[in-house]
């Protein structure tokens, strides 16, 4: 970690994802494409837009890249904000380090279009790119003599990932068979009056506070809704989470949704699947987009790129005093 003020920085920026009532809600939007918009996209990165069935999306391609897998990257923003624009250099990193075309779609947002309109839209989304990159391995494949089923990886983070777990709950198996990884950073996965963080309202980290959530939790949707899997995927049953494919969790240590993904990974494992849960640190929610100010987001992203590209880890001495802790190992086998 940087110095002290290096950290108040970050705080001030990450704040800006998640959206508190006391705000207009036009302002919140725009202050969070302020805070994270970058003209010029870090690593050579190529962006072009491209509609995906009728959501637009950007596509964010590195210099290099595999033509056989490819990555939908669903943003957070407390299901009121956050734009592809906004993501577009944080993700563009992410599609150096992990050496794929990164899919950011422009989905649908509360409260105009709450619940379940953006997982509607996502859902065209995934059809739409998993036709297109089938087609392209079947032309391939007539020259190679072989077909392939398209690799892709589903990414999200905040709470995007309540849409991202909703999303795979709804594929079908076949569908479920082409996804490689999930990978949810700092996921919001309960908004059920049960959770502990909307019942304590005054519960807070450097970032988020559990009256925010419920908030937000009241603007996505309606309270009957709310202890949907569709909505909190914490309490989908074990029936639901059969056939998962691998997931693995990004977050820091100093969150209050911490417990939350550990209770996921618990419930993951019971259902017979793979989940990791990767914990950080002295990190907060989303430090992974701070990395002008924390050098552990430059590190968390890179770790991120070798799970995908399946890279050997190198560690030296300056590493062990800066890796995170681990608490399940990934097989890579699976």
């Amino acid at each position: 970690m940087n110095s002290a003020h290096d950290r108040k920085a970050a705080i001030k920026k990450l704040k800006s994802l998640i959206y508190s009532t006391k705000q207009d809600l036009d302002v919140f939007r725009k202050n969070l494409d302020k805070a994270f918009y970058s003209p010029v996209l870090p690593n050579d990165v190529e962006c072009n837009e491209h509609n995906y069935g009728n959501v637009r999306c950007d596509v964010l391609m590195p210099p290099v890249y595999s033509t056989e897998r490819i990555m939908i990257y669903i943003h957070g923003g407390s299901f009121v904000g956050g734009s592809k624009s906004a993501y577009r250099s944080f993700c563009a990193t992410l599609a150096n380090a992990t050496s794929c075309r990164v899919v950011v779609p422009e989905f649908r947002l509360a409260p105009a279009f709450p619940y379940p309109n953006g997982i509607e839209d996502l859902q065209i989304v995934f059809r739409s790119v998993f036709t297109e990159e089938q087609i392209a391995l079947s032309l391939d494949a007539g020259a190679n003599k072989k077909s392939e089923q398209p690799e892709i990886i589903i990414a999200a983070d905040g709470s995007g990932a309540s849409l991202a777990m909703a999303l795979l709950i709804n594929l079908r198996e076949r569908y479920r068979e082409c996804i490689s990884h999930v990978i949810l950073i700092s996921p919001w996965l309960n908004l059920s009056s049960d959770s502990p963080l909307i019942k304590e309202k005054k519960v807070h980290d450097e970032i988020m506070t559990g009256d925010c959530l419920r908030r937000c939790a009241d603007l996505y949707t309606n309270e009957p809704n709310l202890s949907n899997p569709l909505v909190s995927s914490l309490l989908a049953a074990k029936e639901i989470l059969k056939g998962f494919p691998p997931v693995y969790i990004q977050m820091g240590e100093k969150e209050i949704l911490l417990e939350d993904a550990k209770q996921l990974q618990r419930n993951l494992h019971d259902a017979g699947c793979i989940c990791d849960l990767d914990v950080w640190p002295e990190m907060m929610f989303m430090f992974q987009m701070a990395d002008e100010y924390i050098e552990e987001a430059h590190l968390a992203v890179e770790k991120i790129g070798r799970l995908i590209t399946y890279e050997e880890e190198k560690i030296d001495d300056a590493t062990l005093t800066r890796a995170p802790v681990l608490e399940s190992g990934l097989d890579r086998e699976a």
